[in-house]
């Protein structure tokens, strides 16, 4: 991993007051097409005065295959960072079928995940967002 990426995402963490902490949860399927399983970690974001967020993240297979624990910025690289309009905006933006379970559990954590996200860092989503 570039090191600039790192510095990046431990910057933001220090200058926003959070703490990040990722421990191995289980080893297990992560998304409902996957063939292999990878490692799963709950990950917590706590930010003083503010409050934390609780949440799972799944490795790559090649980093499970590794060994390799997610760092702040591969899980903050991968945040929600942005809002989301209407079910079938979202649909037509990512390719989902509006007609698709799926595609609406995929958009109901999107959104949750979001809220999360703005509840934690609304004063500094520009920053956020310049993780990537």
């Amino acid at each position: 991993m570039n090191k600039d990426y790192k510095k990046q995402a431990d910057d933001f963490l220090k200058a926003t007051n959070t703490t990040f902490k990722a421990k191995l949860y289980k080893h297990n399927k992560y998304f409902s097409d996957d063939k292999e399983i990878r490692d799963i970690y709950k990950i917590t974001l706590r930010r003083k005065n503010v409050g934390s967020y609780t949440f799972t993240f799944g490795t790559s297979i090649n980093d499970t295959k590794k060994n390799i624990t997610p760092n702040a910025y591969d899980v903050l690289a991968c945040l929600q960072k942005y809002e989301v309009s209407s079910f079938e905006d979202f649909c037509y933006d990512f390719g989902y079928n509006t007609d698709s379970r799926k595609a609406e559990k995929t958009y109901k954590a999107v959104l949750k995940e979001y809220k999360n996200v703005y509840r934690l860092f609304s004063d500094v989503m520009e920053q956020l967002d310049e993780i990537q």
